[in-house]
């Protein structure tokens, strides 16, 4: 058995909790029955006493085969890690999602992607990454009971990411942190409008207005400013022709949607700029996640 989840980008600047999408950086996880639990870890996190033992996978995972298969059963996981830890790009919410696809598929028990993402939403309460993590493309989502709600957009081939992956995290438990109980007024409408608009641009294919619509008053700058070098990636960015610039989750990642013609130039430019981050150009995913049996 495979199961494949992308990584994301959530937020995108004013929407916050809310909106987010896909991008072609992919954790892979090779399941085979055993006689014995056994498991391997590859790439990121491989190195991490922590993360090598997965788990919150292994967890989620077992809990939801007993509870679709009716029984405990022994496998083999082979862990192939892409998506950069505690970053921003939803490593935690691809687990996730990886973990009860997993478990579905070993159950033998067949699923549509909705099932998938409502019973994510029992791990992870907000819907910005585990939505494209499942659905793939650019995804709008609200939470309404125990179910979430949420409309795709599937992304074209000549827009590319460029993602700047700090090597300092920021903790999205620390990083909420910093946001006020309280919003003003003018604050609020201010994403709200912004968040509706960017919205608007993605359904319509109007990438040209994403640099107005992507501005945010609620989190953003309150978080960059645990890593004052971001205000830095953000202005390099859109100096050299990034259709917006927005951080990635809670950060630390710093997420560019750029054209194609365009993303050598603005990679370049990053990785001359900050030699100490890792910078990546990437394909946008309309998949989400993938199983085979």
């Amino acid at each position: 058995m495979f199961v494949s989840v992308p990584a994301t980008s959530a937020n995108l600047g004013p929407g916050f909790d809310t909106l987010g999408l896909a991008v072609d950086l992919r954790n892979e996880i090779i399941i085979k029955p055993s006689k014995f639990l056994s498991l391997s870890t590859h790439g990121e996190g491989s190195d991490n006493p922590k993360i090598k033992k997965n788990t919150l996978f292994l967890n989620i995972f077992n809990e939801n085969y007993k509870r679709l298969a009716g029984r405990t059963e022994n496998f083999r996981f082979e862990f192939y890690n892409r998506i950069p830890i505690s970053r921003g790009l939803g490593s935690s919410s691809a687990v996730i999602v990886a973990a009860l696809s997993a478990a579905y598929t070993a159950a033998g028990v067949r699923y549509n992607k909705r099932e998938i993402l409502n019973q994510a939403l029992r791990y992870e309460h907000h819907p910005d990454n585990i939505t494209p993590a499942v659905m793939g493309g650019f995804n709008v989502a609200c939470v309404e009971g125990d179910r979430v709600y949420s409309k795709k957009r599937r992304l074209p081939d000549y827009l590319k990411a460029v993602v700047v992956v700090p090597n300092r995290t920021i903790s999205t438990a620390k990083s909420r942190t910093v946001l006020p109980k309280v919003y003003r007024k003018e604050e609020t409408v201010y994403s709200l409008s912004r968040a509706a608009y960017m919205t608007a641009l993605f359904m319509s294919e109007s990438w040209d207005l994403l640099r107005i619509a992507s501005k945010d008053k609620l989190h953003q700058a309150r978080r960059m400013k645990m890593m004052p070098e971001l205000f830095e990636v953000q202005k390099v960015a859109l100096r050299n022709g990034a259709i917006m610039s927005t951080l990635s989750g809670s950060g630390s990642t710093f997420f560019n949607l750029v054209y194609e013609k365009d993303a050598e130039k603005i990679h370049q430019a990053l990785q001359s700029r900050f030699p100490q981050f890792r910078v990546f150009t990437l394909s946008l995913d309309n998949n989400g996640v993938i199983t085979k049996g």
